[in-house]
C-alpha cells in the first residue's frame, strides 16, 4: 500500500451538473497532448447538411438559454447520429441535430460545439493539470441527471433511465447505509433548504441524519469533524440568502454561470486544503453528473449490465436499453497531494493501458477501501474502476500546492 493510501481518511465527491469533458477541458489537449481533448477539427453536421467544427466561444451565461436535450432519446440522437438500426455504430455526430429540437434558430445551434479555453476556466483547468485528470470517465447511462446521480449513490440507477422520482424497495443499499450500518461515517451536504435535489428521496426518507448543509461542511473541515465518506452538491437555484442577499445558482447547469461554479469548486477545494492535516488525508473527486447534451467526441464504451433493463416505453426510442453501455464522457478530476502534478489517467484513446470510470465508481471505490469484503453489490458496480490506486507514495511540499485567492 502506498503512503497515500495509509494516510487516507477522507474521500470527498463533489458533483457538478450538466458539462461534457469537451467543452469545460477540452482545449487543455494543446498544454499537453496526454489529454484526450480537441485537435480543433472535430465536427458535426447541422440541419442544413453543413459541417460545423468546435470553437473555443463558449460563454459563462447566456448562450444555452434553450437547455440542450440530455434525455435518454435526445441522448441518443446524439452519441448515433438519428441511426436506430441494430447494427447501428456509435459516432457522435447528432449533437446539433440534437440541439436544434429546443428551440434554437440554425446559428444557436452551432452553439452546442462549443468549449471553454482554459484561461476562462483557470480552477477547473488548474486542478486538472496540477493533481489528476481523467480521460475516460463517463456518465453512467446516456440519460439525465437522476438516474445518473442515483449511480452516485447506489452504483445502480434500478433500471430507470428518466427524470421521475422512483422509490427504492430493492436490497441494495445505499454508499451512505452501507457505511453507517458497518460503523463507518458517511454524509450528504446540499447547499441549503431552498435548493436540496430530487435524486435523494429516498435517502432522505430512510436516513435524514446523513444530510447537513454546504455550511457544516465548511464548518467540519475547520473543525476536523469531516466524515470518511462526503458528497457535496452546489446550489441549483437563484435563490434569496441570509440577510436579504441573492444566492446564484453554483451547478453550472446550462445556463447558469459558470464564473460562479468555479467558484464554489474553488471554495470546496479550500475548505480542505487551508486544514493541513485534513488536507494530507482526504481524496478530493470533481466530477459532473452528464453532459448536459453538449458535445464530446468520444464513443462512449460497453459496461457491464446490471440486471436490469428500461423498456421501449421507457427509452422513448423504440427500443430497449439494458444498461451495457455508458453515457458521454464528463470532466473528473482526482485531487490529493499524494498525487504527481499533470497525472493524465488513460481512457479509450489508449486501449492498451485504458482505465474506465462512471458514477458506479463512486460507491465502488469508497466500498472497496472503506469496507473490503462487502459484496451486496450488483455486477455493473462491481466491475466499476476504482480510483485509489492513484494515490501514490511522495507527498508533495505544501508551497507545491495551489490555494486559491477568493
Amino acid at each position: 500500500m502506498s503512503a497515500g493510501l495509509d494516510n487516507l481518511k477522507h474521500i470527498v465527491v463533489l458533483m457538478m451538473e450538466n458539462r461534457s469533458f469537451d467543452h469545460m477541458l477540452g482545449g487543455l489537449k494543446k498544454k499537453n497532448p496526454k489529454i484526450n481533448g480537441l485537435n480543433g477539427d472535430e465536427s458535426n453536421p447541422d440541419t442544413n447538411g453543413n459541417m460545423v467544427q468546435v470553437q473555443p466561444l463558449a460563454k459563462f451565461q447566456g448562450q444555452l438559454a434553450h437547455d440542450p436535450d440530455h434525455h435518454f432519446p435526445g441522448v441518443d440522437l446524439q452519441i448515433f447520429g438519428g441511426a436506430r438500426d441494430p447494427g447501428r455504430v456509435a459516432n457522435m455526430q447528432g449533437f446539433i441535430r440534437s440541439y436544434a429540437t429546443q428551440g434554437t434558430d440554425l446559428n444557436g445551434s452551432h452553439a452546442i460545439m462549443y468549449y471553454f479555453p482554459p484561461e476562462k476556466v483557470p480552477v477547473l483547468s488548474l486542478l486538472a493539470t496540477e493533481f489528476a485528470v481523467f480521460n475516460g470517465w463517463f456518465s453512467s447511462i446516456p440519460g439525465p441527471t437522476i438516474c445518473n446521480r442515483a449511480f452516485a449513490h447506489y452504483g445502480t440507477s434500478f433500471g430507470q433511465v428518466d427524470m421521475n422520482i422512483f422509490y427504492i424497495t430493492d436490497p441494495i443499499l445505499s454508499i451512505y447505509e452501507r457505511m453507517v450500518k458497518a460503523g463507518h461515517t458517511a454524509k450528504i451536504y446540499y447547499y441549503d433548504q431552498q435548493s436540496s435535489t430530487m435524486e435523494i428521496v429516498n435517502l432522505l426518507t430512510n436516513q435524514p441524519k446523513l444530510f447537513a448543509t454546504y455550511g457544516q461542511f465548511v464548518g467540519d473541515c475547520q473543525s476536523g469533524k469531516l466524515p470518511e465518506y462526503s458528497f457535496i452538491e452546489p446550489n441549483y437555484s437563484d435563490h434569496p440568502g441570509p440577510g436579504g442577499g441573492q444566492l446564484l445558482a453554483s451547478d453550472q447547469h446550462p445556463d447558469h454561470n459558470v464564473r460562479e461554479g468555479e467558484r464554489f469548486i474553488a471554495m470546496v477545494y479550500n475548505a480542505i486544503r487551508t486544514n493541513q492535516e485534513l488536507w494530507e488525508s482526504t481524496a478530493l473527486v470533481i466530477v459532473y453528473d452528464e453532459h448536459g447534451g453538449i458535445y464530446d467526441h468520444v464513443v462512449p464504451p460497453a459496461c457491464r449490465k446490471d440486471g436490469y433493463v428500461a423498456q421501449p416505453a421507457a427509452t422513448g426510442t423504440g427500443a430497449a436499453f439494458a444498461f451495457d453501455r455508458l453515457g458521454v464522457r464528463v470532466p473528473a478530476v482526482l485531487v490529493s497531494p499524494y498525487i504527481a502534478r499533470g497525472t493524465v489517467v488513460p481512457g479509450t484513446e489508449d486501449p492498451a493501458n485504458a482505465r474506465i470510470f462512471e458514477h458506479a465508481s463512486i460507491p465502488a471505490t469508497v466500498t472497496t477501501y472503506f469496507l473490503k469484503n462487502y459484496d451486496q453489490r450488483t455486477d455493473r458496480e462491481k466491475a466499476a474502476g476504482t480510483f485509489h490506486d492513484l494515490l501514490g507514495d511522495q507527498l508533495r511540499p505544501d508551497n507545491d500546492c495551489v490555494v486559491f485567492d477568493l
